[in-house]
């Protein structure tokens, strides 16, 4: 997925056009060199808010790129321009992988690409995409939806979201990792996570969680409880729960859960430990009971995922090496 390509016209938002081309079109080569062969697609010069935008190519191109990122659209209650859904049609045929930011569904759905497809958008016009596209399954209470060629998010943050899972997809959760914190968000915040809640890391300092999410993070190789946590955290296992799902939208010990699936793709990813070894690095305790959670939450058992990842192309071993673990 070496080439990305920005598809944009008249009356986009800028957003997450702009959280498309922080993501992709920054020069991350000191990450993985090559990165991303970045460029923007339309019908000429557009407007994009109060900005004006001349595009590198036009959308005539977009069947040659490997992935195309379509922004959010303005008005939903205008239909997209028919060059813009032709040209995003094309591209999928031609192979591409397609990911739609916010209410860029719309586009994707005029093209067809949703049909049979669950999707997402922005949860104020989840109804209106499912009402104008009745072959759609529209999911309104997740951030984005990976189809695998097909993928779509919700709004504005979920965007964010959205890129950061492409380049996991691509160069593996390091890399990743390292991308959300040289733009200060969360490493990783699951699709399935819900729209209506807070980051799963709290900002403020004196956050009775801020202190403790880090602690229990570099201790996922331990039999951690919700007593340890609230012990940790000098509060009740009651209390704590409340400010759990307050701040990450999940209880503690789903949110323990998923922390050691993050840990496990890592070690899949950046070693050749057995299975066992890593159930037992990630506080799994058997490969049984790695296997099976992990089947569950990724939808491969670690076998299978680890030669898919190895499958692509990969960053330099080096370059892994040199990244440091996700504090969250």
């Amino acid at each position: 997925m070496r080439t990305v390509a920005l598809a944009v016209t008249e009356g986009m938002l800028h957003f997450e056009l702009s959280v498309a081309y922080e993501v992709f079109g920054s020069d991350l080569t000191h990450l993985v060199d090559p990165w991303y062969d970045f460029a923007v697609h339309g019908p000429g010069a557009v407007r994009v808010g109060r900005f004006r935008l001349e595009p590198d190519h036009g959308l005539d191109r977009l069947p040659y790129a490997d992935t195309v990122i379509v922004p959010g659209w303005a008005d939903v209650d205008v239909a997209p321009p028919a060059e813009l859904v032709d040209a995003v049609r094309a591209a999928h045929e031609a192979g591409a992988r397609v990911a739609s930011l916010c209410t860029g569904a719309f586009v994707l759905a005029a093209a067809g690409l949703l049909d049979g497809r669950r999707a997402t958008t922005h949860w104020a016009h989840t109804q209106v995409l499912a009402a104008r596209h009745p072959r759609v399954e529209v999911d309104p209470d997740v951030l984005y939806v990976d189809n695998g060629t097909v993928l779509t998010s919700a709004g504005k943050a979920a965007a964010m979201d959205l890129c950061l899972h492409l380049v996991r997809l691509d160069h593996g959760s390091a890399v990743a990792n390292t991308v959300a914190r040289r733009l200060v968000v969360p490493p990783h915040r699951a699709g399935g996570q819900a729209q209506f809640v807070t980051a799963p890391v709290p900002a403020q300092d004196d956050h009775p969680l801020t202190a403790l999410l880090p602690w229990a993070v570099e201790r996922l190789d331990r039999p951690l409880t919700v007593e340890d946590l609230a012990r940790r955290a000098r509060m009740s296992s009651r209390n704590l729960g409340r400010h759990f799902r307050a701040a990450t939208g999940t209880t503690p010990l789903q949110w323990l859960l998923t922390q050691r699936i993050r840990r496990a793709q890592e070690l899949l990813e950046a070693t050749d430990d057995s299975v066992e070894a890593i159930a037992t690095a990630t506080g799994m305790g058997t490969a049984t009971t790695l296997r099976r959670h992990f089947n569950r939450t990724v939808g491969v058992p670690p076998d299978t995922y680890r030669r898919t990842f190895r499958a692509r192309s990969r960053p330099d071993e080096s370059v892994l090496d040199s990244l440091t673990p996700p504090g969250a």
